[in-house]
C-alpha cells in the first residue's frame, strides 16, 4: 500500500508534474489531484494504484513499507513522528544564552 505523500515525494524525485504522472500511468488527471489531496493511504483502486507504482518504476523510483530495507541508490524515508512530548522541566537554559548577554559568537 503506498500513500499520497508517497506519491508526491516519488514526483519531486523525477521533478515530475501531475500531468507528468497522469501521462506515465494512463490515469486522468483530476484522478492524480484527487488522490494527492487525500492525506494517508492512497484511495485508489487496485488498478491504480498499480498503474502508478508501475508508471514510478519505469522511471527507477522504489516504494519502501513501512519496516522495509532496500539496497540500490540514494533516496529519501519518512521517519515516524516522534511520540514523546519535551518535558519543560528537563530543559536547561543557561542564563547568558536566555538573556542574550552571552558575547560575541555564542548566539544570544
Amino acid at each position: 500500500m503506498i500513500t499520497s505523500e508517497q506519491v508526491r515525494a516519488a514526483r519531486a524525485l523525477l521533478r515530475w508534474e501531475q500531468k507528468d504522472l497522469a501521462e506515465a500511468s494512463k490515469i486522468s488527471l483530476p484522478s492524480i489531484k484527487r488522490l494527492e489531496g487525500q492525506p494517508g493511504a492512497l484511495a485508489a483502486q487496485d488498478r491504480t494504484a498499480d498503474a502508478i507504482k508501475a508508471a514510478f518504476g519505469h522511471a527507477g523510483v522504489t516504494f519502501l513499507e513501512d519496516g522495509e530495507v532496500s539496497s540500490g541508490g540514494a533516496g529519501v524515508r519518512l521517519a515516524k513522528a516522534s511520540t514523546v512530548d519535551t518535558d519543560e522541566s528537563e530543559t536547561i537554559q543557561y542564563p547568558e544564552f536566555k538573556d542574550g548577554d552571552g558575547g560575541p559568537g555564542s548566539g544570544g
